[in-house]
């Protein structure tokens, strides 16, 4: 009967995206993930556009741009528009939040899944930009 009650419990729908809590600064997790070097992190933050990139369209399309963090750093958004909305209007000196998925490279490294999963089995990303959610 436990064994029914625990099966029944299990919660069996798709990850969601998870903020950080008030405590907790937004950018604390990609901050260790960077100094780490660690990828495949899910992750929140805030920066500043300081480049906005030509689209790429090889494979699934992804526009892009790069962000500076408070602490100088600078990292590669990759959002995937061919699933999401593009960010319209955007420019350097454009204050972007986001939450997707941290991969380490050499120049500081790429936040890409910054989109709904449409197979359900990835957890839901987005950006913000000038109090639009995109995902």
């Amino acid at each position: 009967m436990v064994l029914i009650g625990a099966y029944f419990a299990y919660d069996q729908s798709p990850p969601q995206a998870q903020h950080p809590p008030a405590s907790q600064p937004a950018n604390a997790a990609l901050y260790r993930a960077i100094s780490e070097r660690e990828s495949g992190e899910q992750v929140s933050g805030i920066g500043t556009v300081v480049r906005v990139l030509p689209d790429d369209n090889e494979g699934s399309r992804h526009q892009r741009f790069i962000l500076e963090l408070a602490s100088g750093q600078t990292l590669l958004i990759a959002h995937n528009i061919d699933v999401a909305p593009r960010v319209r209007g955007i420019r350097p000196g454009d204050s972007v939040s986001f939450f997707g998925e941290y991969e380490w490279n050499e120049r500081g490294g790429v936040i890409h899944w910054t989109h709904h999963d449409p197979q359900g089995y990835h957890v839901d990303g987005w950006l913000e930009h000038e109090g639009i959610q995109f995902k």
